[in-house]
């Protein structure tokens, strides 16, 4: 990985962390002097909102980890699967607060109930992106497990010779 694309990564990271801190204490705020007028169910959907920017911040910060990883040539190890099933669990997390969503929204799509359905769509997709992420786990094991034997392999050579 070059140090232009890691730098790159990197600063879009800062960017949605920061855009992240600044929605949170938007909803906090929010959430302490804005009372509802009763037109929409507010206080819900603030709460939400902050869950779901904390599981960004989740996946944020452990992309960071492992990007930082990789630089250092230690991705291949027992160490990033820590990081990796923080992504996953944040993104299923992600998910879960878009279904909150679509569940607090569902009573004001009575007329129009193909907004909600679009709208569990798209937390099912969210949830595919774990699905997938899990996947590029498991070949993530798979490339310890074959870091780790050529370890021992190399380790061997060096005994015979």
């Amino acid at each position: 990985m070059g140090k232009l694309t890691v730098r790159a990564l990197r600063a879009v990271l800062v960017v949605v962390l920061a855009g992240t801190v600044f929605v949170q204490a938007l909803m906090v705020w929010a959430l302490a002097t804005d009372p509802e007028d009763g037109s929409l169910p507010l206080t819900p959907l603030r709460v939400i909102t902050i869950l779901g920017m904390a599981s960004v911040q989740v996946a944020v910060v452990c992309v960071w980890r492992l990007v930082t990883m990789v630089r250092r040539g230690t991705v291949f190890s027992h160490a990033a699967f820590r990081y990796v099933d923080g992504v996953i669990g944040a993104i299923v997390a992600a998910a879960l607060v878009w279904f909150a969503v679509t569940v607090v929204n569902a009573p004001g799509q009575r007329d129009d109930p193909g907004v909600t359905v679009i709208m569990g769509g798209v937390g099912v997709a969210i949830l595919g992106v774990a699905l997938i992420v899990l996947v590029l786990r498991m070949l993530l094991s798979q490339a310890v497990a074959r870091d780790v034997e050529a370890a021992q392999m190399q380790a061997e050579l060096d005994e015979v010779i």
